[in-house]
């Protein structure tokens, strides 16, 4: 029995040997321009620089949503909002009398979709979520999901305060927050969920694991440590980035990755582990007061640049060390990208393409066409910044097609990252061909389309979108199969 023990323990370990790790750091509302690596010089981000020299820095990476919870669901499934039905932050909310109606969305990330946890728990991982999940109420959690670990996820999608208490406790149940185990007075929240993310390390490090660290920062509240933002008020702003709130909020989000990165180091299995750093989309700007995105145009919930392309930085060691990737990449193909690296098969149809040969330096490699499709209206000023859409990247272009109306923009990234000229007009024929792809990939995924909206009125609109009175959208509202509490 003693020999069967020791085999077993043997066979585990070098099971544990031969299988990649998967540090996953999700940070939320991080500008494609926040961090060094990416062309900061006022936010300081050394150690995502530091992984990014030593990996693959994507330039041209998107969320496959203008805010969060679609994001996120398509990291964990490969699969476009679209195809899950989960097409806006949760809950959402709506403008009375926008002249389209929003289809009656998920908003929940439905069981029947296989997770990236539960396909690598399959295959003998322990997973763990630490930090943001906002996927669902009670019963759609990470748990749910197939994470072994949960800790500092619920519905909450954000905090009221970085500092204890980061939701008041009157508040706690209406806002779906779930309070830590073991809250330390004065304890920042970006290192709370860090803390947590080292003690998983500590506790599972011998196994193969996922660790999906997702952080609240840098959403708002913006609130940063105060000796670090005193540090950023003594800096000369840099490229219209001058908050120094916001900034050390950032700093703060780098060094959570420094000190995972080093944990990995001490346990020694950093050479197995493959460390991805995402944004679930662009940087909030609020007129600048925030961040800025320039020399992208928009900012989150937007249709254009500055409302989904954001930094990805991805180390697999022994592969990607110092590469730049141009290849525009969407985060749907991360989850079949962490499956073709641990040689696992989903078992599931995805929508996303794994990356392993951009990581491998294919030059030959074409990911192919990129969709977006955003059925809602949202607002983060005193003005509506998006009505309902859908875009499609293919090569260097970029159609974006506006459902109220129908028109399309046309944009040549390559020459114009800005999005300052339209092209539609000029070049009529790619405007008629990326629109023609776009309309039949909605179809391939039975996309959900608004309609008209019989109690439209132009005045009442008008009023909400210049007072910014919105409706919120009940949680249960729009579903069938989400029962009440």
């Amino acid at each position: 029995m003693l020999r069967l023990a020791i085999a077993a323990s043997a066979a585990a370990c070098l099971l544990a040997a031969q299988q990649p790790n998967f540090v996953f750091v999700l940070a939320d509302d991080l500008g494609w321009r926040d961090l060094g690596s990416y062309g900061s010089t006022y936010y300081e981000t050394p150690h995502i620089d530091r992984l990014a020299a030593e990996g693959a820095r994507f330039t041209d990476a998107y969320a496959a949503g203008n805010s969060c919870s679609p994001t996120r669901a398509s990291i964990l499934t490969g699969k476009y909002p679209a195809s899950t039905n989960l097409t806006d932050w949760i809950p959402g909310r709506t403008p009375p009398g926008a002249k389209l109606e929003i289809p009656k969305w998920t908003n929940y990330l439905r069981h029947k979709e296989t997770t990236i946890a539960e396909a690598l728990a399959e295959a003998g991982y322990v997973t763990a979520s630490i930090g943001k999940w906002h996927l669902g109420q009670n019963g759609w959690w990470a748990e749910d999901h197939g994470f072994q670990f949960s800790v500092g996820g619920s519905h909450a999608g954000s905090h009221a305060s970085m500092f204890p208490p980061y939701w008041p406790a009157a508040k706690i149940k209406r806002l779906g927050w779930r309070p830590f185990p073991d809250e330390r007075p004065g304890e920042y929240l970006t290192d709370r969920i860090t803390r947590e993310a080292e003690a998983f390390l500590d506790r599972h490090g011998d196994q193969p694991f996922f660790l999906y660290l997702s952080h609240y920062a840098v959403h708002t509240r913006i609130e940063g440590r105060p000796e670090v933002v005193e540090k950023y008020r003594k800096k000369r702003p840099s490229g219209s980035q001058k908050n120094p709130e916001y900034a050390a909020m950032v700093e703060g989000l780098d060094q959570s990755v420094g000190a995972v990165i080093a944990r990995l180091e001490e346990m020694g299995v950093a050479e197995r582990t493959v460390v991805i750093f995402f944004s679930d989309n662009g940087g909030l700007s609020k007129d600048g007061r925030i961040t800025s995105n320039l020399p992208l145009r928009g900012e989150k919930s937007t249709a254009w640049e500055g409302g989904v392309r954001v930094p990805l930085v991805v180390k697999w060691p022994g592969q990607s060390e110092g590469l730049v990737v141009e290849e525009p990449v969407v985060s749907a193909d991360l989850f079949p990208t962490m499956l073709d690296i641990a040689g696992v098969d989903a078992g599931t149809e995805v929508d996303g393409k794994s990356l392993a040969p951009l990581l491998k330096s294919d030059k030959h490699f074409r990911r192919g066409p990129i969709y977006w499709h955003y059925p809602h209206y949202n607002a983060h000023t005193p003005i509506i910044t998006c009505t309902p859409y859908g875009a499609v990247r293919e090569g260097p272009f970029k159609l974006i097609e506006f459902y109220e109306d129908g028109h399309t923009e046309l944009y040549d990234l390559r020459e114009d990252i800005g999005e300052t000229i339209d092209l539609s007009e000029a070049m009529p024929d790619k405007a008629r061909e990326l629109l023609a792809k776009l309309r039949s990939w909605r179809d391939s995924v039975q996309a959900q389309m608004p309609t008209r909206n019989p109690e439209a009125d132009a005045a009442r609109y008008r009023e909400y979108k210049e007072k910014r009175l919105w409706k919120p959208v009940d949680v249960y509202e729009q579903q069938t199969a989400f029962p009440r509490p």
